[in-house]
């Protein structure tokens, strides 16, 4: 069995060599984070392209996911780069001070905050270590009293209790940032801090027109962050391709005690709806510095693959970390460890559905009969990759290989969950495309004579969502013989 859930790496200081990409691509990485937090546009360009090209020599198709930035909802500088704040004093968030910060207050990025918050709000500091309580606004002004202090230094992040603040979900930067993702083709766009739909539907139409001049579609992650995104979470995903469980910002926004809850429902949800769900931050923090995982780590990372979820992400451990290959390899493990632990449910899945469409039907039809018939593999031949997405909603401890003639889409399945997206020509006959995914399989050693298996795919051939035929074949020993 190749391991079913997949691993999103972010590349940063520690990563962007071409020796140790190569590494962790090897290791096991399926998608490529670039954060456009940080960096100038062509450091992005230059890391996209290094990713091709050590993927090509690495033999193997790696996803690029672009994550903008989202606005920066965060305090200014401090004129000795930070404060140390005690609790019970006052402390002002002056969002028309030019000045440096010191230790009665500081500017703000965020402009709109007086307007955002009122007295008895709270203001959570550098990923909530410091809490302050607001007392009073006046003007531009937020007079605050320190409940929890520490060390605040420059542009740390301000979240507000509860939610509330307005901030726009795109800035004019990221607008800038999806035409640079575009120029060169990234496969996913994440969403910062998206409230609504309506935030996922501009995103996706500012993508779809800079990527026109490409004929390029990138698919669209909503990064789930602020609480005011929890009660549409239905609408946004109707939206999207896909979710990320952004536990750092949410955390801090609906109390660290609640984010376990929700990452369980919104994998669930997500998983019900035929989106892709990707769980992140901290899974592996430790590894920044330790070459070895805690023990809560290990079960964190197991708990995200025993719950469904497609990807488990890692983000400063591979970015700037001391072991972004060992990293790597050990959330592999982990993820390979648990996914034999997993309890199949497929029939009970299916219990009281009713499916639509012809091509779903299909992908249902497949994963039934494969897991009943103890088939070794599912071939799913795919122009758009909706017949393996569909497949990979459902736990199976039955390998789907989605083959296509399409690059976009066999990229943008190195996300899916159990699928392993492979590249084939496109054919126009439908028993010359059997045989071809057929020996393909032979060749890597997947199928061997004797062995069974589904392969789905669409008469004619050559048209997204065409999937009409459901074949149960059985390896011949002459298909064995010419590999």
């Amino acid at each position: 069995m190749p391991r079913a859930t997949k691993i999103v790496a972010t590349l940063g200081p520690a990563s962007s060599s071409p020796e140790v990409l190569e590494r962790m691509i090897r290791a096991g990485v399926d998608v490529v984070r670039l954060n456009f937090s940080h960096g100038k546009a062509q450091d992005h360009i230059d890391r996209a392209l290094l990713v091709r090209e050590v993927a090509a020599r690495a033999g193997r198709e790696v996803a690029i996911m672009a994550d903008l930035q989202g606005p920066k909802i965060r305090v200014g500088k401090f004129a000795d780069g930070k404060v140390m704040l005690e609790n019970g004093q006052a402390f002002v968030l002056d969002a028309g001070r030019t000045q440096p910060g010191d230790l009665g207050g500081v500017g703000l990025d965020y402009k709109e905050l007086p307007r955002d918050v009122k007295p008895g709000d709270t203001l959570l500091l550098n990923d909530g270590l410091i809490v302050l309580t607001v007392e009073d606004v006046r003007g531009e002004a937020v007079h605050t009293r320190v409940k929890i202090g520490g060390e605040l230094s420059n542009n740390k992040g301000i979240n507000k209790q509860g939610g509330g603040l307005t901030a726009p979900a795109l800035t004019a930067k990221d607008m800038e940032d999806i035409k640079t993702a575009m120029s060169v083709q990234v496969d996913y766009v994440a969403v910062s801090f998206p409230k609504n739909a309506t935030d996922m539907e501009m995103a996706r139409q500012l993508c779809n027109v800079a990527a026109e001049p490409w004929r390029h579609k990138p698919a669209l992650i909503a990064k789930i962050e602020r609480s005011e995104a929890i009660p549409h979470l239905e609408a946004i995903l109707k939206a999207s391709d896909g979710i990320m469980v952004a536990r750092g910002d949410l955390a801090v926004e609906v109390g660290n005690a609640a984010v376990p809850a929700l990452q369980k429902r919104m994998i669930r949800l997500a998983r019900e709806m035929d989106k892709v769900v990707i769980t992140a931050t901290q899974m592996m923090e430790s590894m920044i510095v330790n070459p070895v995982p805690t023990r809560a780590e290990v079960s964190d990372v197991a708990n995200a693959v025993l719950d469904g979820t497609d990807a488990v992400m890692l983000s400063a451990e591979t970015a700037a970390g001391r072991y972004p290959v060992e990293t790597v390899e050990q959330m592999a493990a982990i993820a390979l460890e648990a996914e034999r632990a997993e309890d199949i449910t497929l029939d009970a899945d299916f219990t009281n559905k009713s499916f639509g469409r012809i091509d779903q039907s299909i992908a249902m039809g497949a994963l039934f009969t494969a897991f009943h018939l103890g088939a070794k593999a599912i071939i799913a031949l795919t122009e758009s990759g909706s017949t393996a997405l569909w497949m990979s909603r459902h736990k199976i401890h039955v390998p789907i290989f989605a083959l296509t003639a399409q690059q976009g889409s066999q990229r943008r399945m190195g996300l899916y969950r159990n699928v392993t997206p492979l590249l084939i020509p496109s054919f126009l006959d439908r028993d010359e495309a059997l045989r071809q995914a057929e020996q393909i399989l032979v060749d890597r050693g997947v199928l061997m004579p004797g062995d069974t298996y589904a392969i789905t795919c669409g008469e004619p051939m050559g048209y997204p969502g065409g999937t009409n035929m459901l074949k149960v074949c059985e390896v011949r020993a002459s298909t064995a013989g010419a590999a």
